[in-house]
């Protein structure tokens, strides 16, 4: 039910299970987490796309797993770590609904363009379930602490204009034009300096989880700074021209 191809920068998975919604039993986990570990040791890769397949994005842990066995150990969770450190910028193409385990993949992203006409909501309260605390970090990180106070506590539906206003989505558009801006979100990805996108990622996350290196950080500086990538922006400034950006 995964579905992955690399074309050129730009990796593209797709959840392929829709009729149930793409919701991920553990096997589609473990092979989910395995790729982006697989993924993440390739250099050619400059931004990364998740999708899914038919009317829904995901509908987070196949019900009949999380009814059964031991989940001390969340695989959910190890793949949501696994696709928030992932090296390079991340795009979730939110093609249709969003729910439960769903809703925690998106927010793993780094971007997430939705689709008119769709919906998230995170159901474990009605389930009698406590939430992962990753997952809800995720929640408080992306969108605040009171939105994650209505999506959990509340057991709330948000539709698509709520999801664009309260920042669970970067950008909403027609089902038709998904394809299309996502596109174009990826290739200006994939135009940047490869060094600079990857290493603020990697900013950004440490300090979101306030757990900032600072030596490595000024390290990265450091190699951004004597690379021949900044001799290339620098060069295309002056020449008013695109730069071309080898990622050294």
């Amino acid at each position: 039910m995964i579905e992955s191809r690399i074309e050129g920068p730009v990796g593209r998975i797709t959840l392929a299970r829709p009729e149930a919604h793409n919701a991920l039993d553990r096997e589609a986990m473990a092979a989910l987490t395995a790729l982006l570990a697989d993924w993440a040791g390739r250099n050619e890769l400059r931004a990364l796309v998740l999708t899914g397949r038919g009317r829904s994005f995901c509908a987070g842990a196949a019900l009949g797993d999380v009814g059964a066995g031991d989940w001390t150990e969340n695989p959910l969770t190890r793949l949501c770590d696994a696709l928030e450190a992932f090296p390079v910028p991340t795009v979730a193409a939110l093609n249709g609904g969003a729910y439960g385990g769903g809703v925690e993949l998106a927010l793993a992203c780094d971007f997430r363009v939705g689709v008119t006409g769709m919906r998230a909501f995170a159901p474990p309260a009605r389930l009698g379930i406590h939430y992962e605390p990753a997952g809800i970090r995720r929640a408080v990180d992306r969108l605040g602490s009171q939105a994650a106070r209505r999506l959990f506590l509340l057991a709330e539906t948000f539709e698509a204009e709520a999801l664009l206003a309260m920042g669970f989505l970067d950008h909403l558009v027609a089902p038709e034009a998904l394809e299309t801006r996502v596109g174009e979100i990826a290739g200006r990805i994939a135009g940047l300096a490869p060094l600079a996108v990857r290493g603020m990622k990697q900013t950004i996350l440490e300090l979101g989880q306030n757990r900032l290196d600072a030596a490595a950080a000024r390290e990265r500086i450091a190699t951004c700074f004597a690379s021949a990538d900044h001799a290339e922006g620098l060069a295309a400034q002056r020449e008013r021209r695109e730069p071309r950006f080898t990622g050294r």
